[in-house]
């Protein structure tokens, strides 16, 4: 740990803003200092086994004249103890200032460098409104966490004083990027507090770097093995698939997995093998792998003990098999000895040339050629989703998420322990591949954040990329050195991975495959302005509210040609307002002539529709009581439905028609999937949300995305 003097020293080279300062020795000399600079003034005790200054009572504010330096410099020196080793004071002109910032590095184990900034002071760790990015870093990428504070009324003009200078602020953070580059030694780096003064200029006044031992520094290795395009082939798209240790028993995962190929009717030959050569599920096996033919068999599927894979590997490879799904389990997470089993196996297969994934995974689907090579279900519809992640259940989770909805899926596969690929590399084959309009993964352990970074960045030139992750730790390894480190939780450093990158985090499952179903379905929006469209009140003021709390969608007031043409088709009670609110007034084409003139104004760039199903709703119940289909109801059963079965398909039209997302969001597409309302939207292709702030969450990451890309403005 350097001293606060020697810190300054290190980084003032690079544009660090720092406030006028002396380092003395003695009582006299602080005085002297003092009497140089003016008053009021600082003193500190400086040293370099002195890390946290204001806990230990060292730091004294507001000196306004000579004896009260002298006696503060006497008082701090009294106060070293022998751990603190060779101490010096620091004297330095008082900043004046009421909002205080925290900028600084800290190099995790994981992602390596990492820059932060934060709201700052000695609260900086209870109000703990702090973001991160991945080093190095930019001017686009510094303000980009600028805007990505919480408390963005802090940055600007604030109780009589000026709005934070926030390109003086980037610069700072882009300083500390370069500092690192030049001091590869450099652990972490905490300014703190960064001081906002009156007229929005920054002085730094306290400064902590702290040094390692480069030779010392843990280094992330991983596989050398580069798949190429054909081994992605081979376990997407095989010719042919062989069970490597099928069973006849229906409790074994050689049976299920096997069962669950032949059952979707897979578009490629299935081979097996067992050793008793039993005929299983009407395919005759063979005993042994050698048996089978010679460079027909793209895809090997082992469900076969640990102890046994290395001899059958080796025996797919002279076969000619590029690829194999490990369903067995017995590696790393069977504790040291598999481990090292695993590390065998991945050297093995990269020796001869194979790709394996897995292994301990539940397997791999790929609609396209109606592939379901897993040892649990479901099977999904074909749709544009493709989903990669380090928990099968997840998978299970977001096929069924799939089934639910109608938003289909491309590919998906559970890494499992991702022994030779990780999930980011197959996030990277997703975005060349034709049939995946999306990447959505679920992450829950990263150990090589840099690795993550560059497969996010590569996944992304291409696709939206939807990440929810798991495992999040509350606080950082560098805790006790310094407010930086203690600000470095795990998630929070993943946090920054994923804005830095473009990829769009959600914080649940659901809201994953809601905002992954969004981009395979929808048109990205080519701005942030919002109408939403409501045939009742309250559902419109809640999803205000969500739009409201996400802060990145603009609800707009209607233009006054929009209002007017409206004007012309609702009764005047409406809302004549933003939510658009038809009061129970819409007749037979309302709802398609609203969405049409919604969608064409220049000045809307998506859609929000709330209410279908409402009709259908009332149609069931009239179809379910003992009156009907006399009285009438017959008639207006079917009439409630073809409304609701219309206004979906209406939706759908004007979303294409003017290349606007335009969201349907009713509770019924869970509480009723067969209401005509959302059966229509799945129909149609497209998700039926299940609440407006589920629909405005999606469009908000949606936005986000296409800001990023620089599709919208």
């Amino acid at each position: 740990m350097m001293s606060e003097a020697l810190s300054k020293q290190l980084l003032t080279p690079f544009g660090f803003p720092f406030a006028v300062e002396a380092v003395v020795a003695t009582a006299k000399e602080a005085g002297d200092a003092a009497d140089g600079m003016g008053y009021p003034v600082v003193a500190k005790l400086n040293g370099d086994s002195i890390a946290h200054k204001t806990e230990r009572g060292l730091v004294r504010l507001k000196l306004v004249d000579r004896a009260a330096v002298e006696q503060a410099a006497i008082q701090l020196l009294a106060m070293a103890t022998p751990e603190d080793g060779e101490v010096q004071l620091l004297v330095a002109k008082m900043i004046d200032g009421s909002r205080e910032l925290i900028v600084g590095m800290v190099h995790d184990p994981a992602f390596g460098n990492t820059a932060m900034l934060g709201i700052g002071g000695i609260f900086a760790e209870v109000i703990q409104d702090v973001v991160f990015a991945p080093m190095p870093i930019n001017l686009i990428a510094a303000h980009r966490m600028i805007r990505a504070l919480k408390y963005q009324s802090i940055l600007r003009d604030f109780r009589g004083e000026s709005a934070v200078d926030t390109d003086a602020l980037a610069s700072a953070l882009v300083a500390i990027s370069v500092a690192c580059d030049e001091h590869p030694e450099i652990m972490s780096i905490d300014i703190n507090p960064l001081i906002v003064q009156r007229d929005g200029t920054l002085i730094a006044v306290d400064a902590l770097v702290e040094m390692r031992d480069i030779e010392r520094a843990v280094v992330n290795t991983s596989s050398n093995f580069l798949p190429q395009a054909d081994h992605y082939r081979a376990l997407f798209t095989p010719r042919a698939i062989v069970v490597v240790g099928a069973s006849s028993h229906p409790g074994k995962f050689g049976f299920v997995s096997l069962h669950n190929i032949l059952s979707n009717k897979f578009e490629g030959k299935v081979y097996a093998t067992n050793l008793q050569s039993e005929v299983i599920l009407g395919i005759k096996t063979v005993a042994s792998i050698e048996d089978l033919p010679h460079g027909e068999i793209d895809l090997a599927f082992f469900c076969t003990p640990a102890s046994a894979n290395p001899e059958l590997l080796q025996q797919c490879a002279a076969r000619g098999i590029r690829a194999a799904f490990i369903a067995s389990a017995g590696y790393r997470e069977a504790g040291s000895s598999g481990e090292q089993a695993e590390r065998e196996l991945v050297q093995l297969a990269s020796d001869l040339g194979m790709l394996i994934a897995g292994p301990n995974g539940q397997g791999v689907v790929s609609t396209p050629v109606s592939m379901c090579a897993q040892i649990v279900g479901p099977y999904p519809p074909r749709g544009r989703i493709s989903v990669a992640s380090q928990s099968g259940n997840f998978v299970s989770s977001f096929l069924n998420y799939a089934r639910q909805t109608g938003v289909g899926i491309a590919r998906a596969i559970s890494a499992g322990n991702a022994a030779q690929i990780a999930v980011g590399e197959y996030l990277e084959w997703f975005s060349r591949d034709d049939e995946t309009s999306v990447s959505l993964a679920y992450i829950e352990s990263v150990n090589d954040g840099k690795a993550l970074e560059t497969s996010f960045s590569l996944a992304l030139r291409n696709k939206p990329l939807v990440v929810v992750k798991g495992g999040a730790t509350d606080a950082g390894s560098r805790a006790a050195q310094s407010h930086t480190g203690a600000l470095a939780s795990n998630d929070k450093i993943f946090d920054g991975l994923c804005r830095s990158t473009g990829a769009s985090r959600a914080k649940t499952v659901e809201e994953a495959f809601d905002v992954a179903a969004s981009f395979a379905t929808q048109p990205l929006p080519r701005g942030n302005r919002i109408v939403v469209l409501t045939t009742v009140g309250g559902w419109g003021v809640v999803t205000s509210d969500a739009i409201a709390q996400d802060g990145v969608l603009d609800l707009i007031t209607l233009p006054t040609e929009l209002i007017s043409s409206l004007d012309e088709l609702l009764p005047p009670r409406w809302s004549r307002n933003n939510p658009i609110d038809c009061a129970g007034g819409e007749t037979r084409d309302t709802i398609p002539a609203i969405l049409d003139l919604v969608c064409a104004n220049e000045h809307v760039d998506a859609v929000i529709f709330l209410g279908l199903g409402i009709q259908s709703n009332q149609a069931r119940m009239m179809s379910e009581g003992h009156f009907y289909p006399d009285h009438g109801l017959e008639r207006i059963v079917t009439y409630h439905r073809r409304q609701d079965e219309r206004f979906a398909q209406a939706a759908a039209e004007c979303s294409t028609k003017y290349n606007k997302p335009v969201l349907v969001s009713t509770e019924l597409a869970v509480a009723d999937p067969f209401n005509p309302g959302p059966t229509a939207v799945r129909e149609s292709g497209r998700l039926c949300y299940a609440s407006g702030t589920r629909a405005a969450i999606a469009l908000g990451h949606m936005y986000r995305y296409a800001h990023f890309t620089g599709v919208a403005l």
